[in-house]
């Protein structure tokens, strides 16, 4: 890897590190807050309508946004052609759903929807006109101001949804703090990109665009689809008090896995494209990252179902002790996210768009098997069937990137497998702790302690490699950071 590819990967991968990991800790707080000032049922509401928002999103962006960071020779027809489109899109679609926003309410039978759904999606328009400044962003490797604008996004919607909430404004202190979101970043973007469109629009520009990114968007949409899917499911035949506890058992879920997942796909997406010709120096910083992330992804993760008891009953109040199991079995279904989500950064990065569509669309097979096969036995086995789904769709994911890479399946998965083992061994070592201790808050105190002893004696005395490298990344990064913030 050339001094400059790695200047750069050093780079990305600490203002997305800042970023998600920034993010994650503002929406904790939020969390905190806002689960102890609103109830399950008001998170179960916007829960029920979770999937609409998510689609719609998807479908403005419809995979232009990865396109344009793609493309070779970029033009300005280019920026503003899908500028104008995703602005069309957007409109439409909340045209669609402000007139179907009665159907959604019937399908769950709560009249409340109706009012929510028209607020809520007005934050579709809003993100069809920031796509743009993100794909400059992107481009651009520009990760430092992407950071700023996503913290402060989350931090200003959060803020205002706690003082709503506070005054007892329910359900619909989260609706604000969604729409503010979107409102939030596309001024930011844009007043940071100073980026303006002109009147300039070629349907030959999104003819050939999308020939790439209908596959991508393809592979969006079962992606939004699947990834809500829960949501609708939980909302249609149990309760709303059970669409809220899983609503915030995969919120904290995400709070960790979903920023390992944002960091690789937002930072070495761009740089891998860079590399995409060059099979062996691919497979090599491959490779690296594969490592890197399995050392972290595993014992964080893992750990975190050790702890899920103790963690959960001193952030948020006993009415959500029943999302304890799902936070645990959300944990187990996307320990191998991560890495899944590498392979397909990977394929995407060679033009290989139809292989993860694909790849996407056996996984969705398997998720709707396992639903069909668990749905009589209750929410639990559904979680089950969706961890063991997850699986075997890495393992597939595997062999496609084996077939166009020619990497070795025994080479990526000795690539985490040591990790792996070496998370099991010490979440179990924390586990034991609960029989020793009663009192929850010495209790959560020890096993974080004993974890971050264990983990860093692990590197040390194992990973002797890794440590030195570690220690002159974090010199590098301290360097980097502070260059970067004059």
């Amino acid at each position: 890897m050339s001094d400059n590819l790695k200047q750069k990967m050093l780079g990305a991968l600490i203002w997305s590190s800042i970023d998600r990991f920034g993010q994650q800790i503002v929406q904790f707080i939020i969390i905190l807050f806002l689960g102890r000032l609103l109830t399950p049922n008001d998170f179960g509401l916007i829960g029920e309508i979770a999937l609409f928002v998510a689609l719609s999103n998807t479908l403005v962006d419809s995979g232009f946004v990865q396109a344009l960071v793609r493309k070779q020779d970029i033009t300005e027809t280019d920026y503003n052609s899908v500028f104008y489109f995703n602005i069309l899109i957007g409109i439409v679609l909340y045209i669609i759903l402000f007139f179907s926003a009665p159907l959604i309410a019937d399908f769950y039978k709560e009249p409340k929807l109706i009012e929510i759904c028209r607020i809520v999606f007005i934050g579709i328009i809003f993100n069809a006109l920031y796509l743009i400044p993100v794909a400059k962003m992107t481009r651009n490797i520009d990760f430092k101001n992407s950071a700023k604008i996503n913290i402060l996004s989350v931090t200003g919607s959060g803020f205002a949804g706690i003082c709503m909430a506070f005054y007892g404004a329910g359900v619909w202190a989260l609706v604000v703090q969604q729409v503010l979101f979107h409102f939030i970043r596309m001024v930011c973007l844009h007043l940071f990109v100073k980026w303006k469109p002109r009147k300039i629009f070629s349907f030959n520009v999104i003819r050939e665009l999308f020939g790439f990114s209908v596959n991508l968007l393809g592979t969006s949409i079962l992606n939004m689809v699947f990834n809500n899917l829960y949501f609708v499911i939980i909302g249609k035949f149990y309760s709303k008090n059970q669409v809220g506890l899983y609503s915030q058992a995969n919120k904290l879920n995400e709070t960790t896995n979903y920023s390992f997942q944002t960091i690789l796909v937002g930072s070495t997406y761009a740089l891998l494209v860079k590399i995409q010709n060059d099979d062996e120096r691919f497979r090599r910083v491959f490779r690296e990252i594969a490592k890197k992330t399995s050392l972290i992804t595993f014992p964080v993760m893992l750990c975190l179902i050790a702890v899920a008891k103790p963690l959960i009953s001193i952030i948020l109040p006993p009415v959500w002790a029943p999302a304890i199991p799902y936070f645990q079995l959300l944990c187990l279904a996307t320990l191998l996210q991560p890495l899944y989500t590498l392979n397909t950064s990977a394929l995407n990065a060679r033009g290989q768009a139809k292989l993860t569509f694909r790849v996407e669309f056996i996984k969705k097979a398997l998720i709707i098997a396992s639903v069909l096969v668990s749905f009589q036995f209750g929410i639990i086995a559904m979680l089950v069937g969706y961890a063991i789904s997850c699986a075997i769709a890495y393992l597939i994911s595997v062999l496609y990137l084996k077939k166009d890479l020619h990497h070795y399946i025994k080479h990526q998965l000795s690539d985490f497998v040591n990790s792996m083992l070496f998370g099991v061994g010490m979440a179990f070592v924390i586990w034991l702790i609960q029989f020793l201790i009663s009192n929850k808050y010495f209790l959560l105190s020890t096993q974080l302690v004993c974890a971050a002893i264990i983990y860093f004696g692990y590197i040390r005395l194992f990973q002797t490699d890794t440590y030195y490298k570690a220690l002159d990344q974090v010199q590098s990064s301290l360097k980097s950071l502070k260059n970067s913030t004059k």
